[in-house]
């Protein structure tokens, strides 16, 4: 018996540690900060080593430690009182609207078709930063990890609605914010459509 139960144990910390880059990378995207990123860590897989009895052993281990993961990270948010873990209501259905109306005029100008031609990788790193919360962590789950709507709301302990609503509003603020980085690089708006106009540093 003991002997089996050494075996199980070494499994689950097998798999537990081989999930190990993925919660480090959803850490830091919940906390932003390298040193509270490691903490959160560390409290993941305490927690979850604290409650392996609870561990279905064909289970789904990353999804489990990230549910984890995130359910730490709310905590210590409520306790230190940074942010108020909620959707925005009235606001972010005017930020949605804002956006959704900046990627029709884009489509008009032909701003979004550069918008596909250009290196965007850190605009969309810096985009998701500037995220509310509660946007951030689904754009997280679903669009860089990977998760399916059922499995990030399975994580975040909410509706699967509340994933889909987010997400589209998430992926609205972004594509504007994509646009604002458009028309920066250079790519402005005349009569004939979108164009680029080197600035003095391109030159």
């Amino acid at each position: 018996m003991n002997a089996d139960h050494a075996e199980a144990s070494r499994t689950f910390e097998e798999r537990a540690l081989a999930c190990l880059p993925h919660i480090e990378r959803f850490a830091r995207s919940l906390a932003r900060d390298a040193s509270a990123a490691e903490d959160l860590v560390q409290d993941t897989y305490l927690l979850a080593f604290r409650g392996r009895g609870t561990f279905a052993t064909d289970g789904d281990m990353r999804r489990w430690l990230f549910s984890i993961c995130h359910h730490a990270w709310l905590r210590t948010v409520q306790r230190e009182q940074r942010v108020v873990l909620t959707d925005d209501g009235d606001e972010a259905e005017l930020e949605t609207l804002a956006a959704v109306m900046g990627h029709v005029t884009a489509q008009r100008s032909g701003l979004d078709r550069f918008v596909g031609s250009i290196d965007v990788g850190p605009a969309i790193a810096a985009a998701i930063d500037r995220l509310s919360p509660p946007m951030r962590v689904v754009v997280v789950l679903v669009d860089v990890q990977g998760f399916g709507y059922d499995e990030a709301a399975t994580v975040l302990d909410v509706p699967v609605g509340t994933i889909r609503s987010r997400l589209f509003r998430a992926r609205r603020v972004l594509q504007e914010r994509l646009f604002e980085f458009a028309r920066d690089a250079g790519f402005t708006v005349s009569a004939t459509g979108a164009d680029r106009h080197p600035r003095a540093s391109d030159s």
